[in-house]
């Protein structure tokens, strides 16, 4: 009989992707496996776990706002309601071992997989774990992480040091230059900032690219700008506006393999993810990051680069008035380039997703 693996959670790029790596690696090791993902209703995995070719079930789970709102009310009905769903699902699907990636839908279906015994592994992606995996940990055998020193969120004896799981084809992306440029219509002899603000995009850092957009066009070099859905008609006007050919925009960009090898400098939010590729890939980053994140985790995860001289940081506050010269610094300045990229080469964990793998076949009876 295949062994049957449920994998939980999701909300943005930066849970969904990892979770990815991981079923696509399982299924390496061993293709009769049977995978199903569970995500909430309304979020970006219900589209993206299908178009990577696995099957996902919905909850109506939603997370807690900050802010005292009517939709906090709700809250607790959609949570139990979630949870019955989840238990049902478990006792349906019968898996071997349950995963948790982080996000909305992992609490539910983690919580029904530990109450039938179902041995449960949590993969924690950032330097400062979540109020649903701290909780979750307690009752799970293994916690894959990405970072050192997380004996102080979770009991030392189930962690493991894997690193954070991406793409194969990010991994691959080093290499590929001559077609990454060629796939965005780049020039060879340009220098190319890549902009990218997580799988939604990032405000500030679109508004500050968007006001200092012709400081850019004066500089020489060309731009790959991801700007989220939300920015992509405001962007793709500033650049009809100032007659900027050099700076492609989209709204999202599913070669990331093929943008990060056209890059020679690289802005984004400091997501446990976007961190991840970026040490995989090789790249001198300037990381802004998103304040409202919870525990303010995003700068944590800058910090562990910019603390070992692998990144640079600029603060979202500070972004409109410094983000641009600072990419134009960086990328005028190629000894900085070869110091950050050697630095944050030493980082990466190219192997982390068949270690996660193991890790959860290894649960397994």
């Amino acid at each position: 009989m295949p062994k049957r693996i449920i994998i939980s959670g999701g909300g943005t790029g930066g849970h969904i992707y990892p979770a990815i790596a991981i079923a696509n690696e399982l299924k390496t090791i061993d293709p009769a496996i049977e995978i199903l993902f569970v995500g909430a209703e309304g979020k970006m995995e219900m589209e993206k776990v299908p178009r990577a070719g696995y099957r996902i079930i919905g909850l109506p789970v939603v997370g807690i706002k900050r802010q005292l709102t009517l939709e906090n009310l709700a809250f607790p009905f959609k949570l139990g309601r979630s949870f019955l769903r989840a238990r049902q699902i478990v006792r349906e699907f019968g898996p071997d071992v349950a995963v948790g990636v982080g996000g909305y839908a992992s609490g539910p279906v983690l919580l029904a997989a530990s109450l039938k015994g179902i041995p449960t592994l949590i993969q924690e992606q950032n330097s400062y774990a979540g109020l649903t995996n701290k909780l979750l940990s307690r009752g799970a055998r293994t916690i894959c992480v990405a970072y050192p020193g997380m004996e102080a969120f979770f009991p030392a004896q189930k962690i493991k040091l894997t690193g954070n799981p991406v793409r194969t084809d990010i991994m691959q992306a080093i290499g590929k230059r001559t077609e990454g440029l060629a796939f965005f219509n780049l020039e060879p002899n340009r220098k190319t900032l890549l902009i990218i603000g997580g799988s939604q995009g990032a405000r500030t850092i679109n508004e500050s690219i968007e006001k200092d957009l012709r400081l850019l066009i004066q500089s020489g070099h060309q731009v790959v700008w991801q700007t989220g859905p939300l920015f992509i008609d405001r962007a793709r006007k500033a650049i009809a506006d100032a007659g900027a050919s050099q700076v492609k925009a989209f709204d999202f960009i599913y070669e990331m393999d093929l943008a990060y090898a056209a890059a020679d400098v690289v802005v984004s939010r400091a997501g446990a993810l976007s961190v991840s590729e970026l040490c995989l890939v090789e790249k001198p980053a300037i990381l802004v990051p998103f304040p409202a994140a919870s525990e303010d985790h995003q700068t944590k995860n800058a910090l562990s680069l910019v603390n070992r001289q692998a990144a640079l940081l600029v603060n979202d506050h500070a972004a409109p008035s410094e983000l641009v010269p600072a990419a134009l610094r960086l990328l005028d300045d190629p000894d900085q380039q070869q110091k950050l990229s050697q630095h944050i080469r030493e980082l990466a964990r190219p192997k982390a997703a068949r270690e996660i793998a193991e890790e959860v076949l290894k649960l397994i009876k």
